[in-house]
Order: structure tokens, then sequence, then C-alpha cells
């Protein structure tokens, strides 16, 4: 519960011992003694420190609250001050102490990203209880000519503040109340013969880094993401397949596919090792989404860029390959051969993901011979 001075006023005295009540602050409460004493404690760490606040109502639960914070800042994460620390000391904190260590390396560098990009210039140098909601919505609004970036920008700064608050770091989230900038988009959509042959026409046009990201994600059926990532080394020209390591894989599995003649060709004009399409000026994959996506939008119903994977599964099916070989090809973590059968099936599918990718680059040929 979260406790109050009347709440705590008609706490019972228990008939013998001590009993502690906790507050919906994580590791704060009041303890109640045989006697009557009310004493504000706290529960810190993974050894479960206990530390005494004071006694009740000679310190208010409001300073006890101030102190846990305080002493859970300062012991905790490492702040040797005890005022509220500024936005860029606590969004330091959180990549460190959060994303890096409980979230997939992926994960955590896209949530870093989306704050340091979005939210750090506006907010470096205010302290946490100073950031008033208007502030964040401000930075959300600024977003929605890209839906997609407002939400998962939301969604990171929510995921922020709830850990400061959970921390002790800051009372409570100025992002609370918001309700997201947007909502999610239709996850049904794929793209007619006629608006993949636009897309396709248009990212061809393009010719740089980002078109060539494009025509692979429509050729393969794979993730932004992984694409995105493709290094030198995990592609086989002798064999013709591609394999991405488990750490760039949403589901964590080495993923391994082969691809046809037009991938070939676009393949071949590119490098041999390290990343094939590094971010402009940097080491780091494309991230240049919003950019490209305008540059191969032809005049269409909004799609997104994994509308191309869906397309690419769809027209797998109306091509009449057999639903566990497209599952293969997109390397689903459930499907047709899942579970213990998955353990036991040592059997790739390799020649049968070759004919449903020749398949479909016949197909797609044939789609934009079409005027």
């Amino acid at each position: 519960m979260t406790l109050s001075d009347l709440s705590i006023r008609a706490l019972p005295v228990p008939e013998r011992g001590q009993k502690i009540h906790w507050d919906s602050m994580p590791g704060f409460g009041i303890r109640i003694s045989q006697g009557g004493a009310r004493t504000f404690v706290l529960v810190h760490g993974e050894k479960r420190q206990f530390i005494t606040i004071g006694r009740y109502p000679i310190i208010t639960l409001a300073q006890a609250r101030t102190r846990a914070r305080e002493i859970l800042a300062k012991k905790t994460l490492g702040i040797d001050r005890l005022e509220c620390p500024q936005f860029e000391e606590a969004l330091n904190l959180f990549i460190a102490k959060h994303c890096e260590v409980k979230n997939r390396p992926r994960t955590a560098a896209e949530t870093a990203r989306l704050l340091r990009k979005h939210f750090l210039p506006t907010l470096r140098r205010l302290r946490l209880d100073e950031i008033p909601t208007r502030r964040i919505a401000a930075i959300l609004d600024e977003l929605l000519d890209t839906p997609s970036t407002a939400r998962h920008a939301f969604v990171a700064a929510r995921t922020f503040f709830r850990w400061c608050v959970r921390r002790g770091l800051v009372s409570a989230s100025p992002i609370a109340l918001m309700e997201p900038p947007t909502e999610p988009g239709n996850r049904d959509r794929v793209l007619t013969d006629h608006e993949l042959r636009s897309v396709y026409q248009s990212a061809l046009a393009h010719g740089c880094t980002g078109g060539k990201i494009a025509q692979l994600l429509i050729l393969t059926g794979q993730r932004r993401g992984e694409i995105a990532s493709l290094r030198g080394e995990w592609v086989d020209p002798d064999r013709r397949t591609i394999t991405l390591p488990a750490e760039v894989t949403k589901n964590g599995r080495t993923h391994s596919f082969p691809y046809g003649d037009i991938a070939s060709d676009l393949l071949s004009d590119l490098p041999k090792e390290g990343l094939l399409f590094p971010a402009r000026g940097s080491k780091n994959p494309y991230n240049g989404w919003s950019t490209l996506k305008k540059s191969v939008n032809p005049d269409i119903a909004a799609w997104t860029f994994h509308d191309l994977r869906r397309t690419f599964a769809t027209n797998l099916a109306s091509l009449e390959i057999p639903p566990h070989v497209i599952e293969r090809l997109l390397n689903h973590a459930t499907g047709q051969i899942s579970g213990v059968a998955r353990i036991y099936n040592r059997f790739n599918y390799l020649e049968e993901m070759r004919e449903a990718v020749a398949r479909w680059e016949q197909h797609l040929a044939a789609l934009l011979e079409r005027e």
C-alpha cells in the first residue's frame, strides 16, 4: 500500500514482537513494535541491508521518504550528493545499471539512442524533479511526423522515469499520466503487387546504402535491423547463404538462409569484410530509417519496413511454399517446427528454402516487368 499519515496512525500494534508495513516505494516501510513505537525503515541491496531512518512522528512521512530516496541514490547508484540528480546524470546511470545489465545489447543500444537523441539535448541540465510533463509532451509532439519513432521514444522515456522512481531518484514520473502519442500501426498490412513494385523500383532508383537495404528486405524477408547489421563475413557467395549470428537476431538464435540470383548480384558489389551498411560517418550499422522511408515512399497508403517482411511471407504462401519452410526463412521462434521437434529435427530444409527463394525472385521479376 501507499503509506499516509492516516493509515500509519490506524495500523494495529502487534501483540508480540514487531511488524513491518511496506510502502509502495520499494524497500521503504514502517516498523511497529509491541510497545506501539512506529519507526521508518529501509531495506536496501542484494544483501537486504536494514536501515533505520527515524521514529514517527518525530520524523514526518514526507521527510522519511525523502531520506529513503537520498540513501538509495547515494548507496545504490553512487551519487555522492543528496539532491535530485540532473537528467543527464540519471540517464547515464540508467543506461549503465539497467539497460546494459538487463537488456540485450541491441535493445540497450536502441533505448540509449532514443533517449540521448530526442530527450538529452533539451533536458540535459534539468533536475529530474524540475522536468514538467509539458516539456516531455513538446519533445514527443516534434516526432509526430514519424509515428513509430514517437511511440518508441515515449516507451523509452516512460521506462527511464519509472526506473528513476523505483530507485528513489524522483518521487513521481512526469510521464506517468501521459498516453502514447500514436496508436500502434496495423500489423496486418500486406503490400499489393502494385505497391511492392513501386517500393522496389524506388529503392532501385535510390541506389545508395538505404536503397540496397530496402531491396534486400524485399528479397530476403529478414528484419531491418538484421540486414542493417549485415557483415561481409556472414555472406557465403559460394553456397549463396547468409548466416546471422545469435547476437543480432531477435530470438537470439543463429539463422542461416539462402539468397537468389538478384540478391547475389546486389551483394557482389559490396565489401567482403566488415559492415556492409555502416551509418554515415560512423562504425555503427545503418539507422537512417526515417530518411530512407521518405526516399522509397511512393504515393501509397501508409506502410512500414516490417510490412515488407509480412508481404514476403504472404507471397510465399500464395506461391504454395509449405508453412514450415516459410517459418525457417523468417527464423520464427514458433511455427510448424517448434519445441522438442526442433531439437531432434536436424534437417535444415536448405534446398526447400532455395526453391522458395527462387520462386519469389521469379515472381518479383515478373512484377517489375509489368507496366
